[in-house]
């Protein structure tokens, strides 16, 4: 046995649950702003600083004639006029409206908001994809695909357009990133986040927060938007894998992992956050006042607004229990924390909050920090000054520059998982035959919060993008490819829901032709209506898959899904397996250009996907979960067995490593660490590369982590072409947190991979 000195990390190195010191705010105070918040402050009554922590949906200020909405001045007048509310949100019905429409809605609110309290309204809209909610605008494969390409670039020019769009809509705002972290396959927002790592999502998060806003979170330019970094936190790791329900997570896993990816992104000036709509080892998170004030705002001197998601502060007397009615709701939400509440269509939210003031269980100090956070955002946008922005500023809404964007994240976010014999790419001449429920849905190929909540309705906006069948027929000739899915869904119907099979026309149709793609997965769904009870693909596309095999000719399987579906007995019939998770609305003709060769597939999988249902895991699992067999009596089959691990992704060339060295072999927490390989293409495409560096933890006071990822750099080579790749980490970095939610470092030895290349390093 090894002695191992315990270091207590000081608030310099790495933050600690217990820290009481003043810490430096993360956004610099803006000396002038902050002389404009409490002057305007100082003007205002109780009824004007509720109202600026209210927020409801637009449904309630009107309805949809003729198919078109139409503000109600009367409803509108209420909200502003009457109970001053300072924020509107969602799209009506929600139905993605054109820019032209948004320029209506919100400008007319700005302009009743400013001349009936003289404080401008903030509108929010879920742009998590690009303008997932303009007519017209250009929407980006989802988070999942951006965590596959491990490209930050690529997340930041994604996040920049979105802004950019979505400012042509009159609209500062949107409620993304999402960080959450992809961590179990049953949840049905797994396609919302970057993956089940806390540094891609911390990375890629805080990209795109800086593509989002830019880089002066005080001085937001007329170009981009704040974000809403969501949801805070522990939202994606539920005991039942269900949305919105209870998780129960270990302080070490809460504060290491899942607090990680959000003070990255407060590190990078995010202006709001929204809060998780569940309960972490019992408590709602709307009502712990640990988790939003001490870690959230004291801990890292965020001077942000919180937000909460939908109508969530009900559910802490509806669902949670923890509150016996609204009232008491509210009181516990406000003083844990929450700057505005999501209430939709309630405004009974600011008569309650009223009287809790006034019988003071909310606290006068409490309300007015809630209504600095929010008049803070608002001077930070610029509304004051510009209260609108207009669509003929924006040139470059929905062009080809921003298509051409959107096609390159898509072709380095579709992942190559198999390539049996180099049957890929495909030759010209081919008679190829489209097959499977994917193969001509646009709904499919961007799934939810795409143009409607459900994306049930992308097919109605998106008919000018192409399919899978469509790009194909593009890339390799009309005449050379033919359809016959047998198996499809429902139109606009909820995601499982299929039609009844045809399984022996696409049979039939395989039997003349050299080569089948088959494309299966999951239809579009969000939230609570995409929870599931098994994993497994639908038993029509298992036995359509199966049927097809039958025929003897070779199966390319493109997987085409939000999460994992298990697919164990299919994958063997498969010569090919591409999964191009949720490539938006260019994945067509992303997936036809790397089926012909034209791009060379780079993505990596950005989960664990899993091999069967009841052995549900994640890349960074402790150790102790690796077992080959139990020695005796007890000889339990317990390996650890995945379909595709984390980080793995194949290529059309061939990649090699050498000479892994470190600068240091020894350490301390402060220094600097340097590793470099060497990263040659042995093969005969031009190719990009995923470098990444991970750490194994040899020996520590808590069970070790097979391994972690501590950095990436992805790369591109040449034939032939060796690159020197530099990967570099803080001796900090290596720290894990203990069991009494602090950060140490301990003496020993630490064992650092890139590709199959290992050194070991040691703290002393």
């Amino acid at each position: 046995m090894k002695l191992r000195n315990i270091i207590l990390m000081t608030a310099s190195i790495a933050m600690t649950a217990c820290s009481k010191q003043a810490v430096p705010t993360a956004i610099p105070e803006d000396a002038k702003i902050e002389q404009q918040v409490e002057e305007l402050l100082s003007e205002m009554d109780l009824d004007a600083k509720i109202g600026q922590m209210t927020e409801l949906a637009i449904d309630v200020l009107g309805e949809t004639i003729n198919g078109e909405f139409q503000l109600d001045e009367a409803k509108l007048h209420k909200a502003i006029a009457e109970y001053k509310v300072g924020s509107f949100l969602n799209a009506p019905g929600p139905v993605a409206q054109s820019p032209e429409k948004w320029n209506e809605i919100i400008g007319r609110i700005q302009e009743l908001s400013m001349a009936e309290i003289g404080i401008p309204c903030i509108y929010g809209l879920d742009q998590n994809h690009g303008t997932t909610y303009t007519l017209g605008g250009t929407l980006f494969p989802q988070n999942i695909n951006m965590g596959a390409a491990f490209n930050p670039d690529l997340t930041y020019e994604a996040a920049r357009v979105t802004a950019y769009e979505t400012r042509a809509s009159n609209c500062p705002w949107t409620y993304s990133p999402t960080v959450d972290m992809a961590r179990d396959p049953r949840w049905p927002r797994v396609w919302e986040n970057y993956g089940e790592d806390c540094l891609v999502n911390a990375i890629m998060g805080s990209t795109a927060v800086r593509g989002f806003q830019g880089d002066d979170p005080n001085h937001i330019p007329a170009d981009r938007i704040a974000t809403s970094v969501k949801h805070y936190m522990g939202y994606s790791m539920p005991r039942t894998g269900k949305d919105r329900t209870p998780a129960y997570i270990s302080v070490s896993e809460l504060r290491e992992k899942c607090f990680a990816p959000f003070k990255a992104c407060v590190e990078a000036g995010a202006l709001t956050i929204m809060v998780n709509s569940g309960s972490i080892n019992g408590k709602p998170v709307h009502a712990d006042r640990e988790l939003l004030t001490q870690w959230l705002k004291e801990d890292l001197g965020w001077d942000g607004m919180l937000i909460t998601d939908w109508a969530d502060i009900n559910n802490l007397y509806t669902r949670e229990h923890v509150a016996e009615n609204k009232k008491e709701a509210i009181e516990m939400a406000i003083n844990a924390g929450i700057d505005m509440a999501m209430e939709p269509y309630d405004l009974n939210y600011c008569t309650l909050l009223k009287e809790l003031v006034q019988e003071k269980k909310v606290p006068m100090s409490r309300i007015d920090d809630a209504v600095r956070r929010v008049l803070r955002l608002k001077f930070r946008l610029g509304l004051f000054d510009h209260p609108n922005t207009l669509l003929k500023d924006y040139p470059l809404f929905g062009s080809k520059e921003h298509a051409l964007i959107a096609l390159h994240a898509a072709e380095e976010s579709e992942v190559l998982l198999k390539n049996k014999d180099n049957i890929l790419p495909l030759p010209q001449g081919k008679k190829l035959l489209v097959t499977g429920p994917n193969a001509n849905s646009m709904r499919c190929l961007n799934g939810g919060w795409s143009y409607s909540w459900q994306g049930h309705l992308t097919d109605r906006f998106a008919d000018k993008y192409n399919t899978i069948y469509e790009a194909i027929c593009n890339k390799f000739g009309a005449d050379h490819v033919r359809l016959e899915q047998g198996v499809t869904y429902k139109p606009e119907g909820a995601y499982m829901e299929e039609n009844e099979p045809e399984i022996e026309k696409a049979v039939a149709a395989a039997r003349n032709v050299d080569i089948i793609i088959a494309c299966i997965g999951e239809n579009s769904y969000c939230e609570t209506p995409g929870n599931l009870s098994e994993l497994t693909i639908s038993a029509n596309q298992s036995k359509l898959v199966k049927a097809l095999a039958t025929t003897g000719k070779p199966i390319i399987l493109i997987l085409n899904e939000g999460r994992p579906r298990i697919i164990n007995d299919l994958e063997p019939l498969a010569d090919a397996v591409i999964d191009i998770l949720l490539p938006g609305n260019y994945g067509g003709d992303a997936l036809a250009n790397i089926l012909a060769g034209d791009v060379n597939p780079s993505a990596k999988m950005p989960y664990t996907y899993p091999r069967h249902e009841a052995a549900l895991t994640t890349y960074d699992y402790r150790v102790s979960e690796e077992m080959d067999k139990m020695e005796g009596a007890y000889d339990y089959n317990a390996v650890v067995s995945v379909q595709w691990p984390f980080g793995y992704g194949l290529s059309y060339t061939t990649f090699e490593y050498s000479n892994f060295q470190t600068d240091k072999s020894s350490f301390t927490a402060g220094d600097d660490l340097h590793f470099s390989i060497d990263v040659t293409n042995t093969g005969k495409y031009a190719g990009k590369e995923v470098v990444m560096l991970f750490s194994s933890d040899l020996v520590a006071s808590l069970t070790p982590e097979n391994r972690r990822l501590r950095a990436f750099k992805k790369v591109e080579l040449q034939p032939g072409e060796t690159q020197t790749v530099t990967l570099s980490i803080k001796g900090s970095d290596l720290a894990f947190v203990n069991s009494d939610g602090q950060w140490v470092l301990e003496q020993g030895d630490f064992r650092m991979q890139c590709g199959n290349q290992v050194v070991t390093i040691t703290y002393k």
